[in-house]
C-alpha cells in the first residue's frame, strides 16, 4: 500500500515539473525575450530590400572577394554551416592542422600584400571553436583595410571610420577583446546594413 502512495506522489511531482519546466518556464522566457529583446530573440536577422533574411549578425559567412573583409576560417561543415557547428578537433601535434595553418598564412600574406616575415593575426588563420564566429580582431581588420579600400575605391580613413562603427567592445566592459563584426561591416559596405 505504501509503494502505491510513493508511485502516486512521484507521478504528481513529475507532472507538475513537466508543466513548469516544459510549459510555463519556456513560455515566460519566450515572452520576455519577445517583449524586451525582440531582434535578438528572433536571431538578430538582417533583412534584404525584399524583406527576406539575408544574414544574421551572430553567424559568420564566407566573404572572399577583395572588396570584403574576410572572416576567420571555419571548420563548420563546408564553412559557416550552422548545422555542423564545431571546431576541427585537430590537436597541436596534427600535421594536417600545421599544413592548413601554414597555407592560410601564405594565402593571407599574399591577399593582403604582406611581407613573408610579417606576423599574421591568429584569428586570420585559425578557426573559432564553433566555426561560426562573425568577428575578427582589430589587428586582422587593420591588415585587410588597405586591400578593401583599394578594391572599393575608398580612402583608408573613411573605411577605418566604418570599421570603428562596427567594432564591438568588450563584454560588460572587461571580458574578451574588442572585435569587428564583419557581417555588419561587409553588408554596410554594400549598403545593405545601417
Amino acid at each position: 500500500m505504501n509503494i502505491l502512495k510513493e508511485i502516486k506522489m512521484s507521478a504528481i511531482v513529475t507532472l507538475v515539473l513537466l508543466v513548469i519546466c516544459c510549459g510555463i518556464y519556456p513560455f515566460v522566457v519566450f515572452e520576455l525575450g519577445q517583449l524586451f529583446f525582440p531582434r535578438q530573440a528572433n536571431g538578430s536577422l538582417v533583412l534584404g530590400s525584399d524583406g527576406k533574411p539575408i544574414a544574421s549578425t551572430l553567424l559568420g559567412q564566407t566573404f572572399s572577394a577583395d572588396k570584403y573583409f574576410n572572416p576567420r576560417p571555419s571548420a563548420a561543415g563546408t564553412g559557416y554551416d550552422s548545422t555542423s557547428s564545431s571546431g576541427s578537433n585537430l590537436g597541436a601535434t596534427s600535421q594536417t592542422l600545421h599544413d592548413n595553418v601554414k597555407q592560410r598564412v601564405a594565402d593571407y600574406r599574399k591577399a593582403n600584400n604582406l611581407s613573408d616575415t610579417q606576423p599574421v593575426p591568429a584569428d586570420a588563420v585559425e578557426a573559432s571553436g564553433s566555426g561560426l564566429d562573425p568577428h575578427i580582431s582589430l589587428k586582422n581588420a587593420a591588415f585587410q583595410l588597405p586591400r578593401v579600400a583599394k578594391a572599393r575605391g575608398m580612402s583608408e580613413d573613411d573605411l577605418k571610420k566604418l570599421v570603428d562603427r562596427y567594432t564591438d567592445g568588450r563584454d560588460f566592459g572587461v571580458l574578451g577583446e574588442p572585435g569587428v563584426n564583419i557581417i555588419k561591416l561587409n553588408l554596410a559596405l554594400d549598403g545593405k546594413y545601417k
